[in-house]
């Protein structure tokens, strides 16, 4: 049938044809798509026999309805052949796979770690290898999102892989990888296909089928069988009834065979016979009747519908049957009975839903979070007992959180709310329901209504509780600036705890929702919450985040970077994603090219793979942050317009203020001063939707140069007295340096000059600032030769920073006091690509490509295809050479920060 059903698809067979047989050091991914019957099989045991002929590895895993709540059922199918290679993987990823499998006792491993030892074992090969992966689109959860992972890193390593995806079938497979779409064959195709297998037919009834089948080929073949069937039913649900009329035909045992075979959640022989009390000899007829293929070892459906079609016929007492024998038999793999045993059941049961608790608590271990949604739900409802049933359901519901599955939240916090919740459960639900934006009731994703929720569960000594609804709620008002007038009963509520005053979670909450008012008491405790989350990648990552917002950038900077290395250990990557973005920003804010570009790009990247778009427009609002610093214009506003389409709709002020801090300074930076200022107002606007009253803070001195340039010296006035006022509430760094700044090009020429020299004792690039700014002065002055040093030394600062928009700015300066300047040296590694970059970093290090590869999720051999592009860039030809030329700042806690 495979071969035949190849008519009319040249152009897809010469594809298939060039990857399979393409070049031996290089891979990659495509998803075949199409309806059910449009051949995707077929063009899958094409590519098969294919890779056969040339001697390629093939490893194939299948996607099976019943399987998909099983964790990584599909990607243990499909490693099995070649698992041995995972001795020699790194210890965490090694453990992290075979627990993933059941295979090892270990910690909850992370998806994305298992994803990782995943791909090292199968770029692990000497040869070219081909991966196939059929019916993806029932791949279960944890697998689907593993290949996915997998699937987008085989550029650069001898594996291709294939998979089918059936139209109609919501999957997570495959976001963002090329696709080949099946469309149905042309008339002469589809009748030279149809003539090849039912040759015979009368010329009425083959007109008729080449109608109804419309150039489906697994219709042409099948319907010419059964050449009555209606035309206007849709076309699966006539497959599947032309199957299960074939089945109709067979004895009574190899009907029951094929039942027990359809509700299976695996494909042993062994396990459907000894289930069905049957025999090898049953099998002959539904392989007679091309129902399945021949296996010595495994039940094979020739095709999904066939499956589907035996299942959906079957009474219900016939599947509770086939489901209660399957259980038995199963009883040594008490994960899959309680399945079974659950699926034979129309009440409550609460032996059976104990079972699927303990499978939910091993489907979490094993970090398949999905699995344990599917069994807390299932075990919910065989609960008899209101209080258990829902504290099934908001557990299921926490998952779900996980997940990122607002519809699943949704359905199960309305059925938890049938029950009557203790104090405990009403703040878990609120914190859960306050989770997502949409969907759910307003006034229970108020902050003040969740700080009010939190109060009453720290009342019933929940801290725990309490700090999480807190978190939410402050990170809700930092985020869209909802409920302003919540913040205080916020930070009241977090400081009635009675937690330790530099706990990282209690410094967090209080940093997002008061960093003005509490500013002087967050970063009091900032250096100690830092040594006391010691080896905390988490608690390190809080701390990092909290001295962002009290403009605390070194420390910001160190926290962020210090939680790095164990969070990418770990596999943790939401999480990475979030302290990227932080390390990124600050680094911005330090105009710390060489650390904040790759950041930037990795937390774009990494937020988008793990659903995370409030990170994604951090990433991308500081990619271009960070490209106007450089001067790249073009990049700065294709980054800031993309971070503004995706912040807009849901009002996200951070992303908008920088964003708007990016427009304002490239234009800065190029010497257009009016439209500058244009941009930073709008940060400092109530009715703006870029304003941030923390974020403003930050951006002084960029507004009162533009102001000064464009005539809107006194409006900028007004806007400094206002965070003066602010800046007596708090001794952020960040704030006050800018108001030195602001003040001194602000002022009079009377009191200039002794502003300026007050204004200098900063970092590196606010001092360059303020000295170029300075120079400038003493020029209009007349004082040509008291602003020549300031001006070089700016311009040094500038060019060592890679700031080049403002280093032209001090040449210009320099040149009009009558001293010229060589031309800046364009650095070799600013040609580079922000991953480049980064990896050109890590191997200037002294690490590895396999290292570098664990770090950044890469494979190894993609780390040595990036560093092939890197060497001519540099024009370098060995990693020796690296460190003179890749400059890597690290910043420790020991860099003299300290948060004030």
């Amino acid at each position: 049938m495979e071969e035949q059903s190849l008519y009319g698809r040249d152009a897809e067979l010469r594809l298939l044809d060039g990857l399979v047989r393409g070049g031996r050091d290089r891979g990659g991914a495509l998803v075949i798509r199409g309806e059910a019957g449009i051949g995707k099989s077929a063009m899958l045991a094409e590519a098969r026999r294919v890779a056969a002929a040339e001697g390629l590895l093939v490893l194939s895993t299948t996607g099976v309805e019943a399987e998909s709540r099983l964790p990584f059922a599909g990607l243990y199918n499909l490693l099995r052949p070649v698992l041995d290679r995972a001795e020699s993987l790194p210890p965490p990823q090694r453990d992290a796979l075979m627990a993933a499998f059941g295979m090892a006792a270990a910690a909850t491993p992370d998806l994305f770690l298992v994803a990782l030892a995943a791909l090292n074992v199968l770029g692990d090969t000497d040869g070219k290898a081909l991966l196939v992966v059929e019916d993806a689109h029932w791949l279960d959860a944890a697998s689907a999102e593993v290949l996915s992972f997998v699937a987008r890193r085989l550029d650069a390593d001898p594996v291709l892989m294939l998979a089918a995806v059936r139209d109609g079938f919501p999957s997570a497979f495959g976001a963002g990888l090329p696709v080949l779409r099946l469309e149905r064959l042309g008339d002469e195709a589809a009748a030279a296909l149809l003539d090849a297998r039912a040759g015979a037919l009368p010329p009425g009834i083959r007109r008729q089928v080449l109608e109804e089948a419309a150039g489906n080929p697994l219709a042409l073949v099948e319907l010419a069988a059964a050449p009555a069937a209606e035309a206007l039913r849709p076309l699966s649900d006539r497959l599947e009834e032309a199957f299960a009329a074939r089945v109709a035909q067979l004895p009574a045992a190899t009907r029951t065979l094929l039942l027990v075979a359809a509700v299976n959640d695996g494909d042993a022989l062994t396990e459907v016979l000894g289930a069905a009390s049957a025999t090898a000899a049953d099998l002959g007829p539904a392989v007679e009747a091309s129902l399945l293929e021949p296996d010595e070892t495994r039940i094979r459906f020739r095709h999904p519908l066939m499956r589907s079609a035996i299942h959906q016929r079957a009474s219900l007492a016939e599947r509770h049957a086939a489901h209660a024998a399957l259980a038995r038999v199963l009883a040594g793999e008490p994960g899959r009975a309680v399945w079974h045993r659950a699926a034979a059941l129309t009440e409550p049961d609460e032996s059976v839903a104990a079972g699927l608790e303990e499978t939910a608590a091993l489907s979490r271990r094993r970090g398949a979070a999905t699995a344990a949604l599917s069994a807390l739900e299932r075990a919910a409802q065989l609960t008899a007992d209101p209080a258990r049933r829902a504290e099934r359901l908001l557990r299921a519901a926490e998952a779900a959180v996980e997940l990122g599955r607002r519809d699943v939240v949704t359905r199960l916090v309305h059925a938890a709310q049938t029950a009557e919740l203790s104090a405990r459960q009403r703040g878990q639900l609120l914190w859960i329901e306050a989770s997502f934006g949409g969907g759910l009731r307003e006034e229970h994703r108020r902050p003040e209504a969740i700080a009010a929720a939190a109060e009453r569960v720290a009342a019933g000594g929940h801290i725990d509780v309490a700090l999480r609804l807190l978190n939410g709620a402050a990170l809700r008002s930092f985020w869209t600036g909802a409920d302003p007038a919540a913040r205080p009963r916020i930070v009241d509520a977090a400081e009635a705890l009675g937690v330790a005053g530099d706990n990282p979670d209690l410094l967090a909450i209080l940093a997002f929702a008061a960093p003005i008012e509490r500013g002087a008491k967050v970063i009091a405790s900032l250096r100690r919450s830092a040594e006391r989350a010691g080896d905390d990648p988490d608690a390190m990552r809080l701390v990092g985040s909290a001295a962002i917002l009290v403009g605390a950038f070194d420390l910001a900077q160190a926290c962020s970077a210090a939680a790095l290395p164990a969070l990418r250990k770990q596999g943790r990557l939401g999480l990475l994603a979030r302290a990227l973005g932080a390390q990124a920003w600050s680094a911005a804010h330090l105009a710390d090219l060489d650390a904040g570009i790759p950041a930037a790009e990795e937390c774009a990247r990494l937020a988008v793979e793990t659903s995370q778009p409030l990170f994604v427009g951090i990433g991308q609002s500081t990619a271009a942050v960070l490209a106007a610093l450089r001067g790249d214009e073009e990049a700065a506003r294709g980054f800031a317009t993309v971070a503004e389409q995706g912040a807009l709709s849901g009002g996200v002020r951070p992303v908008l203020a920088t964003a708007r801090l990016a427009r304002g300074l490239a234009a800065l930076g190029a010497g257009r001063y009016a439209e500058a200022y244009e941009h930073l107002q709008h940060m400092h606007d109530p009715a703006d939707p870029a304003f941030h009253p923390a974020l403003r803070c930050f951006s002084l001195a960029d507004l009162a140069d533009a102001a000064v340039h464009s005539g809107h010296g006194d409006e900028a006035k007004r806007i400094v007295t206002e965070i003066e006022e602010l800046g007596r509430q708090t001794p952020s760094a960040a704030l006050h340096g800018g108001l030195r700044h602001a003040r001194a090009v602000l002022a009079g020429d009377d009191r200039a000059e002794e502003l300026f020299r007050a204004a200098l004792e900063e970092g590196p690039f606010a001092r360059a600032r303020v000295q170029l700014a300075y120079g400038r002065w003493l020029r209009r002055q007349r004082r040509i030769a008291d602003s020549r040093g300031l001006l070089r030394a700016a311009r040094d600062t500038f060019d060592s920073l890679g700031v080049t928009p403002w280093g032209e700015q001090a040449r210009q300066e320099l040149r009009a006091s009558g001293e010229t300047s060589r031309r800046r040296t364009v650095e070799a590694h600013e040609r580079l690509t922000a991953q480049e970059l980064q990896i050109a970093q890590m191997a200037a290090d002294g690490m590895t490509n396999r290292e570098i590869g664990e770090r950044l999720y890469l494979s190894h051999r993609t780390v040595s295809s990036h560093l092939h592009r890197i060497f001519p860039k540099l024009a370098i030809t060995s990693r020796a050479q690296l460190g003179a030329i890749v400059r890597n700042r690290h910043v420790t806690l020991a860099s003299g920060a300290d948060g004030s």
